[in-house]
């Protein structure tokens, strides 16, 4: 479990440098209920995330099962997942974020709840580092309920840091919005750099993983 864990905490890390989450979140904190809205958009996300990663996870497994050697296709899984991140890092290098500023608008907890989840469909090449994840969990050949636990366990880690949200604009009030204005800001401008460096070295640490695992029958990780 431990050497489990070594191996998702940098797939997580890739995965938290998410401007598209973070910039709804600041929306929502620019509602007529901060806190609550806020709360409610990143509940929605880490429910859509949770539900939707153990519906690819099954699936997943459902094709495995139709196979000779589970185990090899979760390697050629992590393989391609590996090409495709390296494939949208380089892309992302020449590709320039840019976020507008929103006025303030009003939500209902339901909408914003709904704002959260449809998070999850924007932004594809911030998913990515998820289906990693999923894939390191599945060749950990756990226990199913084991496996719920581990993925569950990530999705809590992944909304932490999103938390400074309602956490700031339950503590600062309206002052709160310039501070998050500034950290979308600069969350943005460092994900420009940094997302393609980790979704690069994310990839080449899965395809070294599924070569290694081709040639050897060993793995790496």
């Amino acid at each position: 479990m431990f050497e489990l864990w070594m191996t998702l905490i940098p797939i997580l890390i890739a995965d938290v440098v998410n401007p598209v989450l973070f910039a709804f979140l600041v929306y929502a904190a620019g509602t007529n209920r901060p806190v609550v809205n806020s709360c409610a958009v990143l509940l929605g996300h880490t429910l859509a995330y949770f539900g939707a990663g153990v519906v690819i996870a099954i699936g997943i497994e459902s094709i495995s099962n139709r196979l000779s050697n589970p185990q090899q296709i979760d390697y050629i899984i992590g393989f391609v997942i590996g090409v495709i991140l390296l494939w949208v890092g380089f892309l992302s290098w020449k590709t320039e974020k840019k976020e507008q500023a929103e006025e303030s608008r009003t939500l209902t907890l339901l909408s914003a709840v709904g704002l959260g989840a449809i998070v999850n469909f924007m932004g594809l090449p911030f998913a990515l580092p998820y289906f990693a994840a999923l894939d390191q969990i599945l060749k950990a050949d756990l226990t199913p309920m084991t496996s719920l636990t581990v993925l569950a366990g990530y999705n809590v880690l992944y909304a932490v840091p999103f938390a400074l949200v309602p956490v700031l604009s339950a503590t600062s009030g309206q002052k709160s919005q310039e501070i998050l204005r500034k950290i979308n800001d600069w969350l943005v401008g460092i994900s420009n750099f940094v997302m393609p460096i980790l979704l690069v070295l994310v990839g080449l640490a899965l395809i070294v993983d599924s070569m290694i695992y081709f040639v050897t029958g060993y793995e790496m990780f």
